[in-house]
């Protein structure tokens, strides 16, 4: 199946859809197990707007997973795909993770479908700052949260008891004071904004194919784009483990784990170059 994938791939440079599955390798899980039953639900869009309460429970938490969040690095999987790029088999990328690691391995033209947890928007009055000046701030208002914890989450957060959650202090805007700031990525319950969506339908529309990489494809944000392709006829490759939402929709599938998947595509596709 590697091989019918790399003979697709010598048509023109495919897009690229990539999910979760990604980052597993970096340390960062993803958000469902390998039977495609979420093991974590994360914080509701409209629960963090909803109330000071929930917004100091999601900054306590998320202040203390950011520390590993932030340290992770890119992995066996990220890396082929940047070389994919230059071979000139792959193209653009369309990417639902969150964690920033495509750009960190040097891949270009990547769309983060649901934002990047480096970026922070203010929802009162539209300011924005960067985490990690905003990490140094939360730190210097809650001295002595030395709080720690083995778990990372794929939106950067842990669990916390709510003893902890009860002192952390909120951060609040460098500009309006309002305590509504929240990291500029799509929340559980959100919607991506329309104009990124047709932004993302183009390349679609012009790709010789799609391939999916690490994403079992059960929300609607990426599975649109599977169902686009195949309306179209542009042929889709899908390489993850386990079942997913779009398999009756692809054209090779491989069930395995990415990072081997990948290789083996790179040597398919440096030795056809030879």
């Amino acid at each position: 199946m590697i091989e019918d994938i790399a003979r697709v791939l010598t048509a023109g440079p495919a897009l690229v859809l990539t999910g979760a599955g990604m980052s597993t390798d970096s340390g960062i899980p993803d958000y469902r197990g390998p039977d495609g039953t979420r093991r974590v639900t994360p914080m509701h869009y409209s629960e963090f707007v909803g109330s000071s309460e929930a917004r100091q429970r999601y900054w306590a938490r998320s202040f203390v997973g950011w520390r590993r969040f932030h340290a992770a690095r890119p992995n066996i999987s990220h890396h082929p795909v940047t070389r994919l790029q230059q071979l000139g088999t792959v193209g653009p990328l369309i990417t639902q993770n969150v964690d920033g690691l495509h750009r960190a391995a040097g891949t270009r033209e990547v769309v983060e479908l649901h934002g990047n947890l480096v970026e922070v928007v203010c929802l009162t009055c539209g300011a924005r700052i960067d985490r990690p000046t905003l990490d140094a701030r939360m730190a210097m208002d809650n001295p002595g949260f030395d709080v720690d914890s083995d778990e990372i989450r794929p939106d950067g957060d842990v669990r916390l008891d709510s003893v902890d959650v009860e002192r952390f202090r909120t951060p609040t805007c460098h500009e309006c004071g309002a305590d509504t700031l929240k990291p500029d990525v799509v929340f559980f319950g959100g919607a991506v904004a329309k104009p990124l969506v047709q932004h993302c339908y183009d390349p679609v529309d012009t790709a010789p194919s799609l391939l999916v990489l690490g994403s079992s494809l059960q929300v609607m944000s990426g599975l649109r784009f599977v169902r686009h392709a195949a309306k179209r006829g542009i042929p889709v490759s899908l390489i993850t483990r386990g079942p997913t939402r779009g398999d009756d929709l692809v054209d090779h599938r491989v069930d395995g784990e990415l990072g081997d998947s990948l290789r083996s595509l790179v040597e398919e596709l440096s030795a056809a170059r030879l």
